[in-house]
């Protein structure tokens, strides 16, 4: 399974981002022997002693930084040849006093000519579009109480519950009744209501219920001009310029280096506030230009992958791919997340086309976040646009989740296995009637693991488990990519009224908020939000991607069945076993179902829960469907589309009724 995001550039841009000089990669073997530097100083320091530049380059001829008052536009106050002790020492330059306030560039001189201008590849902090560094005074950017910033309580991963989300869709339209739309600040604002009262911002998210926002790219991108705030301009994010620095089009002033990284703190800390935790894209895979990234701008070649011919390799889709393989590569990555963690009190990162970097340096990043807390989430899509330029069982791919321990991947299987395949907007799954998914669906039920009763030949993608426990895998149906769900749903169910629709939804996430694993939705889902059939949105409209609030109060229940499915899971331990072998151990399915119906038992207090034991099962068909039940008297939880977290309806018998694309819960 392979999935990309486009990221096609109008011409015109294009040709602007491409102005670099052509740098020429030696051979990749030769890259191996570059000398590599552990210090934490790279690439700009402030202390009691002054400012310190120190700028890894082995290949440079010469070094130049530059010193500016603006962060775009003017001439530089001082220009200086940086040092080097030899060829395997760093370049180095100091200045006597703290340059608070100013901002700076390196340029190096490399095969013949001097290359543009770059904040470098470490930046922390930059003036308007990333062009230059930013000299600045980290701690006057710690909003007032950020010493008692705390994590919300987590202890186990299969705990978590993901809201995927990103910073204009959630708050920019008018509905939502938010002063900051689009803006970091917008998830400060608590007491947002849309026109009809219902609830918006994060007060929303308290009232689903969710414990985890993961916001997308929210770092230095390259496809908004922050200097015009006010034009309409959008981009999911997937076009990495600086690493390090928050995006600036999403504060309130992105002129002043200090105001981004202060309201993303803030943002931060209003979420941990209200015990959510938050997760962050990242996108170290590729970057968004070539010869003119600030990767290449200071060490050409190093940081990428190349094919025999000296081109870049491309398994992104987006024109290259990074090596993470190579030592400083994985040091920067590392060393990255650690940063955002430390410095911004991350929780988490998604990791873009995981499968693109290589197993080892995903676990140096799980091994050196678990040193700072072992609660901070990592996961990722686990597939590349095209196969990288490593050998395949270095890749940390999907397949090779089990050499991961304590990183998740998406499941793939799942979430086509449930709605139908992500590239066909007309083919339906499980959810929607389509024939032969069960084991699809069982597949993900089980959190991918080794499960005596599933058939793995028949299941659509993954011919073998690929999990260890089912805290590594990532249950969904829809995300920021392809199709949301109501769209995908409408294209595949063109004759089904909206009642039906919102029907099959529902059946679609009962099954990933009772499977196995970590369950994730997609931002607006809960009110059945659309994006007008549009399959790619990266660059659409506010009038694409916007979510409409009134949409809350209009699709009410659909809310409620959301949220108190959330509630579900979070009061019942059986539906968030950590281990493969608790899950052995108490979930069994039940056979000689009809065909299009998948149902399992949960049993002996699994997890520790209340219930003694569980039913869950889903009839993906149009008619009514029986199955035989452990005989008993049962609560009815979850039936046609409703649910009763009190159980106020019983049933006793052998044999129970499910209805049509519905779910079927019993406790007793």
């Amino acid at each position: 399974m392979k999935q990309f995001k486009n990221f096609a550039l109008p011409f015109a841009v294009a040709i602007t981002m491409m102005t670099s000089c052509q740098t020429t990669p030696v051979a990749d073997g030769d890259y191996n022997n570059y000398p590599v530097y552990k210090g934490d100083d790279l690439e700009m320091r402030v202390d009691e002693d002054g400012t310190r530049f120190t700028l890894w380059s082995p290949t440079a001829d010469s070094v130049k930084v530059r010193i500016y008052n603006e962060g775009l536009g003017g001439e530089a106050i001082e220009t200086r040849y940086m040092e080097r002790a030899n060829s395997n020492e760093p370049w180095r330059t100091a200045f006597d006093e703290a340059l608070y306030g100013k901002y700076y560039t390196f340029s190096i001189h490399y095969n013949g000519e001097w290359m543009d201008e770059t904040p470098g590849a470490y930046a922390r902090a930059v003036g308007v579009n990333g062009k230059r560094g930013a000299i600045i005074d980290f701690a006057t950017t710690n909003p007032e109480g950020w010493e008692n910033d705390v994590r919300p309580a987590l202890d186990k991963f299969t705990d978590i519950i993901i809201y995927e989300m990103h910073h204009r869709d959630f708050s920019i339209h008018p509905s939502a009744g938010n002063q900051y739309g689009g803006k970091f600040l917008a998830l400060t604002q608590e007491g947002t209501q849309s026109p009809e009262g219902q609830m918006t911002g994060i007060d929303h998210l308290k009232e689903l219920g969710v414990t985890h926002v993961h916001i997308l790219p929210s770092y230095d991108y390259g496809s908004v001009d922050e200097s015009r705030p006010d034009s309409a301009q959008y981009n999911w994010g997937y076009d990495p310029v600086n690493y390090n620095t928050p995006e600036g089009s999403y504060s309130t002033n992105a002129f002043d280096p200090a105001t981004r990284i202060r309201e993303m703190k803030q943002m931060v800390q209003a979420l941990h506030r209200n015990g959510i935790r938050v997760i962050l894209d990242v996108v170290y895979n590729h970057t968004f230009i070539n010869d003119g990234s600030n990767f290449s701008l200071t060490t050409p070649g190093y940081y990428y992958r190349h094919n025999e011919d000296g081109s870049y390799a491309d398994a992104s889709a987006c024109s290259n791919e990074t090596a993470s393989e190579r030592e400083m590569v994985r040091d920067y990555i590392v060393n990255s997340v650690k940063y955002w963690v430390n410095e911004y009190h991350f929780d988490g990162f998604r990791f873009d086309l995981m499968g693109i970097h290589d197993i080892e340096t995903m676990k140096a990043v799980r091994a050196e976040l678990d040193k700072i807390d072992p609660t901070i989430f990592v996961y990722g899509e686990g597939w590349a646009a095209s196969a990288p330029a490593i050998p395949a069982e270095q890749c940390a791919m999907k397949a090779n989740a089990y050499k991961m321990p304590g990183i998740a991947v998406f499941s793939d299987d799942l979430r086509d296995g449930v709605k139908g395949h992500f590239s066909d907007a007309k083919g339906r799954g499980f959810a929607t009637g389509a024939e032969n998914c069960e084991e699809s669906v069982k597949f993900g039920i089980v959190g991918a693991i080794q499960h005596p009763q599933i058939n793995y030949e028949l299941v659509n993608y993954s011919k073998a488990p690929y999990t260890n426990h089912p805290t590594q895998v990532i249950n969904y149906v829809s995300c920021h990519d392809d199709m949301c769900l109501t769209d995908k749903l409408r294209a595949s169910m063109p004759e089904a009224d909206e009642k039906s629709l919102q029907r099959y939804a529902r059946l679609a996430q009962t099954i990933v908020f009772t499977s196995q694993g970590v369950p994730f939705m997609f931002t607006g889902e809960e009110i059945f939000r659309d994006k007008k059939g549009v399959h790619n949105s990266y660059c659409s409209p506010d009038e694409i991607n916007a979510i409409d609030w009134s949409l809350k109060q209009q699709n009410r229940e659909q809310f409620d069945y959301y949220r108190n499915l959330i509630q579900l899971r979070k009061s019942h331990p059986a539906f968030r076993l950590a281990t493969a072998e608790e899950v052995c151990k108490h979930l069994q399915f039940i056979e000689n179902t009809p065909k299009q119906v998948v149902a399992y038992t949960l049993n002996d207090n699994a997890g520790g829960d209340v219930w003694n034991q569980i039913v869950v099962a889903f009839n993906g068909g149009n008619q009514p469907a029986e199955i035989e039940i452990p005989e008993g008297n049962w609560q009815v939880i979850a039936n046609d589309g409703i649910i009763d977290l009190n159980g106020t309806n019983k049933i006793e018998g052998t044999t129970a009724t499910i209805a049509p694309s519905a779910a079927l819960i019993l406790a007793r």
